[in-house]
């Protein structure tokens, strides 16, 4: 059975009695509404950790819009029963004066990473995202984290983050988990209409298509022309950003000299999508 701990203190005093006994210990941070892409990076904490703590935390500090906070989607005992079926040895649910006490006052920010595409269009996001995961860290104690590569930003973000504070944490990063019409699998996929769910598959279809062009020697700018035009031809009410970046660092990637990854966030109704596929 797994085991709800809502306590930092107590979390420190179960991961230290299974170091004691010499056991890796792997953390999976969510901010719960857990699917299937979630339950692929708890099997692979499973394969890689001695023990496993998944984290339910829906975190103010990286939400811009508190209306988006307010809709974020919550059922905690669904997501303990999903937990309990893949052997997860601890959910740790903390409540936001266990994270930010009375008198916090400590913001981390990564410079570079993580200022182009989601830094731009939602400022202090990954203030927030950066502060959280320090937190969930130093709270966990855990050796290793696993970290799904649909938020490829993120991802980017938490390996300099760890890079640059040298916190004793390896990150393992786990391909993106798609429905099996290709839409990457979000907890936000549940807010959309019957309608738009069927639409919705199209934003990775043409970023497939496109990075099809690219390779095949069709300008980099030109593919994601029409391809942004394509996502509003598909239904799509607004393109974000729709870009080609290095795959390590976002640099902005003007050919497939080096290993590239297309990014996008696009609105479907009053849904926000986002996805990355390599190039």
């Amino acid at each position: 059975m797994t085991q709800v701990i809502r306590s930092s203190a107590e979390l420190r005093d179960k991961v230290a009695a299974w170091k004691r006994s010499g056991m890796l210990v792997g953390v999976v941070p969510t901010m719960g509404a857990l699917h299937d892409g979630h339950m692929s990076l708890v099997r692979e904490a499973r394969k890689q950790s001695d023990r496993v703590i998944v984290t339910i935390f829906v975190n103010p500090m990286q939400f811009n819009n508190a209306s988006d906070l307010e809709k974020y989607p919550r059922d905690e005992a669904h997501d303990l029963a999903m937990l309990e079926a893949e052997g997860v040895d601890v959910l740790f649910a903390p409540g936001v004066d266990e994270v930010y006490p009375d008198g916090f006052s400590t913001k981390i920010s990564v410079a570079g990473v993580s200022e182009p595409l989601e830094g731009a269009f939602r400022p202090g996001h990954f203030d927030g995202v950066a502060t959280v995961v320090a937190k969930l860290f130093g709270m966990t104690q855990a050796g290793r984290a696993f970290f799904g590569e649909k938020d490829w930003q993120q991802l980017q973000v938490v390996r300099r983050l760890v890079a640059d504070l040298n916190i004793p944490v390896r990150i393992i990063g786990c391909p993106t988990i798609r429905e099996a019409d290709g839409l990457a699998m979000s907890s936000r996929n549940v807010r959309l209409t019957e309608a738009e769910r069927a639409q919705a598959p199209a934003l990775h279809a043409i970023m497939q298509a496109a990075a099809a062009r690219m390779r095949a020697g069709v300008s980099v700018q030109g593919a994601l022309l029409d391809a942004q035009a394509e996502i509003l031809e598909a239904g799509f009410r607004e393109v974000e950003y729709l870009d080609l970046r290095t795959a390590e660092g976002l640099r902005p990637a003007a050919d497939l000299a080096e290993p590239a990854r297309m990014l996008v966030a696009a609105w479907l109704g009053d849904v926000r999508l986002i996805d990355n596929i390599a190039v």
